[in-house]
């Protein structure tokens, strides 16, 4: 048998392994630690659309201002299949002075594109709503074109508790698949602009996730959406797999006289739904 004096000295050459193992973890952890506060740093000296290489795409070489421009999502949500979002650039939205564009990215998401939005004098406002997918924490970001060539830009972070990139959405087989709700303002004052909302019943595949077989599915979204007044453009949208399932879009609405509109759905399958309805003014 081991004596007790034996024992003794082997649970101390333990110990004694056990602490420079523990110090020897604890500086690689604090060297991996300084390493990535320096990579954070290094990153930390550049604006999220230097680092984004679609939003430089965007830029064609562009430097935007910050500032005149506003998004609004919330600082920590726990999941982020459905993260509220909204945009609104300051502009009198005249023939003279609009916003051409608002384009969209969320950098931390396997393809960063969220949205393009395209505006015309009749949205009276550069302000465009919508519910989008957030693969984890990370920063969203907003450019703006303006019909003098100008870019805007703003940026946020978000701190996303559950991923909603993967997250399983009903599957197409359902009664209401593209059946839309629409709120539209019966009536408004002459130079005022009105609320509209909608919505279309869509599980918005990403092409991200796997049947039970483990075979991908395809991805299958609502592309585009477009609003016309009298026949006139007011807002037109290209979305993208990051737009969360039932896509929600809020726009304003701006008619000079009264007059009839449509609403219109393109799913990338070409199949597509519309919706009329008409404005009074004054």
């Amino acid at each position: 048998m081991m004596s007790i004096e034996s024992k003794s000295r082997i649970s101390g050459t333990i110990s004694a392994v056990s602490r420079r193992t523990g110090w020897i973890c604890a500086l690689l952890a604090a060297a991996v630690f300084l390493g990535d506060v320096t990579v954070s740093a290094r990153a930390g000296n550049q604006a999220p659309w230097e680092r984004l290489e679609a939003a430089q795409e965007r830029l064609d070489g562009a430097t935007p201002r910050v500032g005149g421009i506003r998004l609004d999502l919330p600082g920590v949500t726990q999941d982020g299949s459905g993260v509220a979002l909204s945009v609104e650039v300051d502009s009198p939205m005249t023939g003279e002075d609009y916003v051409e564009a608002v384009y969209l990215f969320a950098t931390g998401n396997p393809s960063p594109e969220l949205a393009n939005v395209y505006f015309s004098p009749l949205a009276g406002k550069a302000y465009f709503s919508t519910r989008v997918r957030l693969n984890r924490s990370q920063t969203v970001l907003a450019l703006a074109r303006t019909s003098h060539g100008e870019w805007l830009a703003v940026h946020q972070d978000v701190r996303v508790t559950v991923s909603g990139c993967f997250s399983r959405d009903d599957t197409y087989d359902y009664d209401s698949l593209m059946r839309t709700r629409v709120r539209v303002p019966e009536r408004v004052s002459s130079g005022e602009a009105g609320d509209v909302r909608t919505l279309i019943d869509h599980p918005m595949e990403t092409g991200l996730r796997e049947d039970r077989e483990g075979r991908t599915i395809p991805e299958r979204i609502i592309e585009e959406f477009r609003a016309e007044f009298n026949g006139k453009p007011v807002v037109k949208a290209r979305l993208y797999r990051a737009i969360s399932a039932n896509p929600y879009l809020r726009f304003s609405i701006a008619p000079g006289e009264s007059g009839e509109g449509v609403l219109h759905w393109r799913e990338d399958t070409g199949e597509s739904v519309s919706e009329t309805f008409r404005i009074d003014v004054g």
